[in-house]
């Protein structure tokens, strides 16, 4: 039996379509170095299920990123396996979307023609100002379709980044430590911004950060790699309610475990 779905205007972004279900089967991944392997990945295997949110913290450069790059589907890895709701990743797809630490807007193109450009190379030219524009409100950039990349705050050009992704309504937002580069006070409104979004939306968010104050204000759990070639050290729930606050004592408590195994002084 077929149900039967309710047409949706043009204008609207819709937050119900849910997450996906992404699986790593013992994934394992080497750049080459002038012809030599150079081990990134080590038999990485991770399930995160619909709309939950998962932090990946390790040190700089052991391969948080070049998983998410494998996620995303832009490179193949050189071994196991990545699915999405039971399908294979073979390439990129509107589904699962990467937003990076540089918000990468076009300086030529306002910030509606921005966040417009994926439906754009979707042949969805007729509808993409209203989505764009519905996108825009998401995020809290109203009035600013108009507006220049250059005219825009780090903040705000990231959230632009957002909107560029949210409009396509991804099932997996994977989020390339997007926050790395914004001043401290505009990083804690931003934190906020994402958590709201992703509880509005319940898309599946995967988080790459070094920030372990970061990954325990927003993911449900936060999975530790090692050192390069990165395996999976630690995966450790985040049960607290939200929204949470820093001086939480058992945040407290397992920022320090984190740190520990990490090899950081807490």
């Amino acid at each position: 039996m077929v149900a039967a779905t309710r047409e949706r205007p043009a204008a609207e972004i819709d937050p119900g379509r849910g997450g996906a279900r992404l699986t790593v089967e013992t994934v394992s991944h080497a750049f080459d170095i002038r012809g030599t392997p150079l081990p990134v990945l080590e038999r990485v295997s991770l399930t995160v299920e619909p709309g939950r949110f998962v932090a990946l913290l390790g040190a700089s450069g052991c391969g948080k990123s070049t998983l998410l790059r494998l996620v995303a589907g832009l490179e193949p890895p050189d071994a196991g396996r990545i699915a999405v709701d039971g399908t294979a990743v073979t390439g990129p797809d509107p589904s699962r979307l990467l937003v990076f630490q540089d918000p990468t807007l076009y300086p030529w193109r306002t910030v509606r023609g921005n966040v417009a450009l994926g439906l754009e190379a979707r042949g969805l030219g007729r509808e993409r100002a209203a989505r764009a524009d519905a996108a825009l409100r998401l995020v809290g950039l109203d009035g600013f379709a108009e507006v220049y990349p250059h005219q825009l705050s780090g903040g705000m050009a990231q959230r632009a980044a957002l909107a560029r992704a949210l409009v396509n309504e991804p099932r997996l937002l994977l989020l390339d430590e997007p926050l790395g580069k914004l001043d401290a006070l505009t990083r804690l409104a931003m934190q906020a911004e994402i958590l709201r979004l992703w509880q509005k939306a319940r898309f599946t968010a995967l988080l790459v950060t070094h920030d372990v104050e970061e990954a325990l204000v927003l993911a449900e759990r936060v999975v530790v790699l090692s050192d390069r070639p990165a395996a999976i050290r630690a995966d450790i729930p985040v049960e607290r309610p939200y929204p949470r606050h820093r001086d939480d004592p058992e945040l407290v408590r397992q920022r320090r475990e984190i740190l520990g195994i990490l090899g950081q002084p807490a």
